[in-house]
């Protein structure tokens, strides 16, 4: 499914973009919120880039001015990996200051919830939340809650909150369904600007990709100045399989490590797959209303 919107607050209400793009194709330890920084060398600092437009200051989703993300990690025990990720198109109180979105379902196996609003109206109303499949009614539960204390809200009747997921099932205990209200306000609280923590955080705690561990990633992009210099960022919550190319490069089949490996030298069957679920939220400044999105 993908979302996409434009953010109004500090800025006219056509002036910034935001979506959400999920790709669902089929998927699968106590509470504390990662403060932990970044150790990892990121994609960028090894020199790798992915096309020719330049990235933003920080190649993360906050590029686009206003946009601040915040996420709470769960890891207890020996078997709970979740978390929730939360995406801000602005600081303000959304449902007064909606922006324009839309959705795209570009294999509709998952759990969005929220999108018959965004489809029909054009906007969004809510920060935008990652969670784990089956802790989607609760996370809602816990943003309608946030919303409705909201100074501003007092009269408000009904919120329309924007929930997606990916299945953590595989590192995690998602029966479990351990995500609290108390996890939800965190993240919505600890959303800000500047630099976003990455890789084995937040919606990203349980989740894999490629048959390695997945996670959080961000990055952004932006024009030349001559053609409006726009830019576009991105998050995602990865949590699928398949054949892993990074710029061009067959990483995947060098380390021995895609699908089919297996069966394509008649070893017998093995566990690599393709299936599993990608949330991808879009931002961008660029002038876009929810049809154009």
């Amino acid at each position: 499914m993908q979302l996409t919107e434009i953010s109004s607050y500090a800025m006219p209400m056509a002036n910034k973009l935001f979506a959400i793009t999920t790709v669902l194709l089929a998927t699968a330890f106590g509470a504390a919120q990662s403060t932990t920084p970044n150790l990892r060398p990121r994609a960028s600092d090894l020199g790798l880039k992915v096309g020719v437009l330049p990235s933003g200051p920080l190649d993360a989703i906050t590029d686009v001015a206003g946009v601040e993300v915040g996420q709470t990690t769960i890891i207890r025990g020996a078997d709970i990996r979740t978390g929730v990720t939360a995406v801000l198109p602005h600081s303000g109180n959304l449902y007064r200051e909606k922006v324009p979105g839309a959705i795209f379902v570009g294999n509709g196996f998952g759990k969005l919830m929220g999108s018959t609003q965004v489809d029909e109206m054009g906007d969004i109303e809510t920060p935008i939340l990652l969670t784990s499949t089956t802790s989607v009614s609760r996370v809602a539960d816990a943003l309608i809650s946030y919303m409705l204390a909201l100074p501003g809200n007092e009269d408000v009747l009904s919120i329309n909150p924007v929930v997606g997921e990916t299945n953590d099932g595989y590192l995690s205990d998602i029966r479990g369904r351990h995500i609290t209200p108390d996890d939800v306000f965190a993240a919505l609280k600890s959303a800000k600007s500047g630099p976003v923590e990455e890789g084995d955080v937040g919606a990203g705690t349980g989740t894999v990709v490629f048959g390695w561990k997945g996670g959080i990633g961000t990055s952004s992009r932006r024009l030349p100045t001559n053609l409006g210099g726009y830019t576009v960022g991105v998050l995602v919550q990865t949590n699928f399989g398949g054949v892993l190319t990074i710029a061009g490069a067959p990483v995947g089949q060098e380390l021995g490590q895609y699908y089919l490996r297996k069966e394509l030298q008649q070893a017998g069957s093995g566990k690599d797959k393709a299936d599993g679920s990608c949330m991808i939220v879009v931002a961008t400044d660029a002038p876009l209303d929810a049809r154009n999105l």
